[in-house]
């Protein structure tokens, strides 16, 4: 069973609530944890009161082999928790290689449709 750490909607609507829990990462956005790991409320005007996480829990969490979402791991950063070096940042590669690619396919796969219309 593959475990993320993730955050899960709880409140109103129009009025964010999270819940930091432990989840297996198959079940739906709000499906039933594991356990309960901590809260974000990002209305919150205080930064203490915005993001809580029971620490020595997610040191068990991540001990086993959970992995945090990217949103997680970015608010355990911002709060500099000590923790926050085991979450790996997700780099996007953005790039013009795989655009290059696709200008070059174009031509080719034109090529056959004109010989076939020559035929």
């Amino acid at each position: 069973m593959s475990v993320a750490i993730r955050l899960q909607r709880i409140g109103k609507p129009k009025q964010p609530y999270y819940r930091v829990v432990a989840i297996d990462s198959r079940r739906p956005c709000c499906g039933k944890p594991i356990e309960v790991i901590g809260s974000y409320n990002p209305r919150a005007e205080k930064a203490k009161d915005k993001f809580q996480v029971k620490q020595e829990r997610y040191d068990h969490w991540v001990k086993v082999g959970a992995k945090p979402s990217e949103t997680v791991g970015a608010l355990l950063r911002a709060l500099s928790k000590p923790s926050a070096d085991k979450v790996p940042a997700k780099r996007v590669k953005k790039g013009r290689k795989g655009q290059e690619e696709a200008k070059a396919a174009a031509p080719a796969a034109a090529a056959p449709k004109a010989e076939e219309k020559a035929a």
